[in-house]
């Protein structure tokens, strides 16, 4: 019964490692999808930054749609401005994302931009956004093909080679 719980414990591991990579390129995906709609409600629609939030919060799936509910609850609820309210949202929901530094770095980049121009300027910086994070996404797409068996197959040898340790 040992050996069992052993080599299901390690091929879960594995399971959850390869989800992680494939949910990483999932997540970056829908950042560049609700980037792109945000563009959209700011340059063409004129809506308010807090009402756009709003809007992108009910139409996307977590843990995405929490970054952008949680902004724009901030920026109407509180004092904060604009890089405050995306800086402290996007401490808020990190840990439940698969996201690694790299996209961090870039959405705080982002941030630190965000409502403090004209709609000309809000777009030239979500579309240089929008091109690291595309890099990003290629960058995990590639991941995931590369490891994402290895971990399943390694989590598996592990587990075996455990149990015959074991034995």
């Amino acid at each position: 019964m040992g050996a069992l719980f052993i080599l299901l414990g390690s091929f879960w591991l594995g399971v959850e490692q390869g989800r992680k990579l494939s949910e990483r390129p999932r997540q970056i995906r829908l950042l560049k999808s609700a980037l792109q709609s945000l563009e959209a409600e700011i340059v063409y629609g004129h809506t308010p930054l807090h009402e756009s939030a709003r809007k992108l919060s009910d139409r996307l799936p977590q843990p995405i749609a929490s970054l952008f509910s949680s902004f724009a609850h901030l920026l109407t609820t509180t004092e904060m401005d604009a890089q405050s309210a995306w800086r402290k949202s996007l401490q808020d929901i990190w840990p439940q994302t698969a996201l690694k530094e790299e996209e961090r770095s870039i959405l705080l980049e982002f941030g630190d931009t965000v409502g403090r121009h004209d709609r000309l300027t809000e777009q030239k910086q979500i579309l240089l956004t929008l091109t690291h994070l595309e890099r990003q996404e290629q960058e995990a797409a590639e991941k995931y093909k590369r490891y994402g068996k290895l971990y399943r197959n390694l989590s598996i040898i592990g587990g075996l080679f455990i149990v015959l340790l074991l034995l």
